[in-house]
Formats: structure tokens, sequence, C-alpha cells
């Protein structure tokens, strides 16, 4: 969900319109009041979260909802904070050169526009993601600071200025996996998305899977719930994957009996493999179903 601004250009949500989520992207109050701060600030929104909750998804709603081109950076171990400005590719120069062709007379044939380049060149406000931005180096962030705040930078090989013509919405995501610097953090607006409730977690499944039988709904939530909640778990199961679950359950033509445990409330669920991802969770609740039935009889 989220912004910035450039030469001539209009700050934060001025011509935009409130972000309100979409009928396919179920946004919280607390979420829509910080995509719309981050907007009216003109700041980027550093989004953190569990993994599978919408982090990425965001910026493409806020894009959609507001009728914004969206560029998106996805970044790496190896991404460098120039590769979202641009790359100049010498050695292809010299290759052209070393052939005699006449592209290699003008040195802004190698140059490589980066995401950050594309969306300053917009004609309207666009959004930008720079996605999982802790997965970078750690000097990654401070790299960026002086772009995101003046909206512009400098290309050396052209001795030229790109400045935005329209202040981004700027969405980051974060995963935790690193600390990032302080000098970044107060330039941005900070949301963390919390894991969504029961009554939240039906409106996203009903978003994704509108005329789901009631039943299957109420039974496939406890089901998913119960084993977010089973202690020992190495990885709890993500809203993505229960919705991959439900697809596949629907897909099966599962009632919904075939999720009530019959024998232990501690079964490995039908079609586990949606929601558990590693042979020591499913060994866990193999464990579970054992020792209950012993305890029972």
């Amino acid at each position: 969900m989220n912004p910035e601004a450039g030469e001539g250009a209009a700050v934060g949500a001025g011509a935009g319109g409130r972000f309100r989520g979409t009928e396919r992207y179920v946004a919280t109050a607390e979420l829509e009041m910080a995509v719309n701060a981050a907007i009216v600030l003109a700041r980027p929104l550093l989004i953190k979260g569990e993994p599978g909750t919408g982090k990425t998804l965001l910026a493409a709603e806020i894009a959609r909802s507001l009728d914004k081109p969206l560029y998106e950076w996805h970044v790496k171990s190896t991404t460098k904070a120039q590769h979202g400005l641009y790359e100049y590719d010498a050695v292809a120069r010299l290759r052209d050169s070393q052939l005699g062709d006449a592209r290699a007379a003008d040195i802004r044939n190698y140059i490589v526009k980066g995401t950050l380049w594309e969306a300053f060149e917009s004609d309207v406000q666009p959004v930008v993601l720079i996605d999982e931005i802790d997965k970078a180096d750690i000097e990654f962030p401070n790299d960026l600071l002086r772009e995101l705040d003046r909206m512009e930078f400098y290309v050396h090989e052209t001795r030229t200025t790109v400045r935005a013509r329209h202040r981004p919405v700027i969405v980051i995501t974060s995963n935790d996996e690193k600390e990032l610097p302080d000098a970044f953090l107060r330039r941005c607006f900070f949301h963390y998305i919390r894991f969504p409730d029961e009554e939240t977690m039906t409106r996203i499944v009903e978003a994704h899977h509108p005329g789901l039988k009631r039943e299957l709904l109420r039974e496939a939530l406890a089901t998913f719930f119960r084993i977010r909640e089973t202690p020992g778990l190495n990885k709890q199961p993500s809203t993505s994957e229960l919705l991959d679950w439900i697809k596949l359950l629907v897909a099966e033509d599962l009632p919904p009996e075939a999720l009530r445990a019959t024998e232990s409330k501690s079964l490995v669920p039908p079609l586990y493999g949606a929601l558990l991802k590693n042979e020591q969770d499913v060994h866990l609740f193999e464990q579970l179903a054992f020792l209950d039935r012993r305890t029972s009889r």
C-alpha cells in the first residue's frame, strides 16, 4: 500500500484519493490508515509481518485501487542500490566498438534504466514496490536515502540528472531478516501486518473463494488455527497456504466431515502438504495422534 515527490509533482495522495482495500485484498482499518498516512506524509511505507500475510501483494492492490501504474523491484542478496537507478554496460559498448558498430558512439545506448528511473519518468504518480529490502547488504537502504529524499539521481556517464515527474507512492517490505539502519527507518512510515484473527481470515477466504460452503469454511478455519496453535510447530502455516489448502479441498470435493478428527484432534489433516512444510512438523502431528489414541483407550 504507499508514496513520494519530484519536480512539479503533487505531494502524496494529492490526485489519487484514499486507499480502501479491494474486493480481493482485505485490508484492516489499521492497514488502510497506515497506507493513507504514508501517502499524506509523502514517505515510504515500510511493511513488516509474517510471511504470507500479503506484504508484497499490497503494493499491487494500492496501484489497482488508486488506478496508478505499478513498478516492482524485487531485491536479492546480490542487489545493489545502483541497480534500481541504472546500469552502464561497458562490456557491450567495448565489444560493439571493436566490431565497428555505430551505436558505440553514443554512450546512452548502453545505459539500462532501473525500476526507479522508469518510475520517475511516469506521466502520472506511480506506485513503487521495493520488495524484501532486508535481503540485500546492510548498506543497501542507506545508499537509497538521497534518492528517496530528493527524488532525483545523477547519471555520471551522461552527466545528467534524472528527476521524478511525480513523487511515487513507495511500498517497502521486509521479513525482518536483518536490522535496518536508523537513518532509513526515520524516513519511513512503519506498519506491522498482524496475523489475521478468525473474523478477518473469514473475509479473506470469502474474497478468494466466493460461494464456499459455510460448514466447510468453518471446519477448515478451525483446523487451520488448531495447527497454528500446536506447541512445538517449526513453521506455522500462513494465509497464502490456507488459501491453497482450501482450493485443494474444493477441487477434491472433500466434505466438512473429512476435516473433523474422528479419532483424535491431533490427526494430520487431509492434503496436509499445503499446510505443513517440513517432515518434523508432519512427524509431530503423527506423534500427537499416536499419544492421543493411547491415552483415550
